[in-house]
């Protein structure tokens, strides 16, 4: 299983963040697994964004101080994230993680995005 993730690299302030996460080596909606997007900002630790099922149920984290949506498109076997209104705070390294619920997991590289006028 490989992810690759993509996306502006530069994103003004209070504009919207749109990633990419374009997966192989396994269906996205293969039953069990889990598409998780997780973020961190330089010099701290990870931060568990949210995540949409192989069902297509999505759960984001209530901690989140931005509006985030990820959804998925099956023909293209991608997941992508949204997030609104981002701040420089939101400057990050940001990864898209697969699981099935087992030991296993697959990241992908991370992609930089900074939010900066």
């Amino acid at each position: 299983v490989q992810l690759q993730e993509s996306g502006p690299g530069l994103v003004s302030p209070s504009q919207t963040l749109s990633l990419t996460c374009a997966v192989s080596g396994v269906s996205i909606t293969t039953a069990y697994y889990a598409w998780t997007w997780i973020r961190q900002p330089p010099g701290k630790g990870l931060e568990w964004i949210g995540y949409i099922l192989y069902s297509g149920g999505t759960y984001y984290s209530p901690s989140l101080k931005r509006g985030a949506v990820i959804s998925r498109g099956d023909a293209k076997n991608t997941v992508y994230l949204q997030m609104n209104n981002l701040q420089p705070e939101d400057s990050a390294v940001y990864y898209c993680k697969a699981g099935a619920g087992g030991a296993t997991t697959y990241w992908g590289q991370g992609t930089q995005v900074n939010v900066s006028s």
